[in-house]
């Protein structure tokens, strides 16, 4: 008897194309991000310092979707940059807070335009661009860990 693979071919995986738009939609990213000398990752990070001012690292992490392995040097590099500030919380000092600087609070007005430069590369219709956001929110929150 032979054996189905379908389940193995690369055109019925659900990953796959999740994973390459994630690839070319951070690619379109790029050149923007060069110019304020951040990664996609900085950047996203930044983005939830823009509207927090400070966070905990759990927190920022929960928000970003991003272990501590992934999030300790990221913040370090930012920090090194002059953007934020790690520092202990002064009503509990196991919490790490991250505190955006003047410097970070200063690449926003630098940072406000890449939002519409990427949209304006990824071509959707309005409609699909929020079928699509829900989509992956509603994804992202339906996803189980074994």
């Amino acid at each position: 008897m032979a054996e189905n693979y379908d389940s193995l071919k690369l055109e019925n995986q659900l990953c796959f194309p999740l994973y390459a738009a994630a690839k070319e939609v951070v690619r379109v990213y790029r050149p923007y991000l060069d110019n304020l000398n951040l990664t996609y990752t900085q950047y996203i990070t930044m983005m939830v310092l823009w509207q927090e001012k400070e966070i905990s690292v759990k927190a920022l992490g929960e928000k970003l979707f991003l272990d501590s392995g992934t999030l300790t040097p990221l913040l370090k590099s930012m920090e090194q940059k002059g953007y934020l500030r790690r520092h202990r919380s002064e009503k509990d000092e196991r919490v790490l807070l991250v505190s955006l600087t003047k410097e970070g609070e200063e690449l926003k007005k630098n940072a406000v335009s890449v939002p519409q430069s990427v949209g304006s590369c990824i071509k959707l219709k309005p409609e699909e661009a929020i079928q699509l956001y829900r989509l992956l929110y509603k994804l992202l929150g339906n996803i189980e860990e074994e």
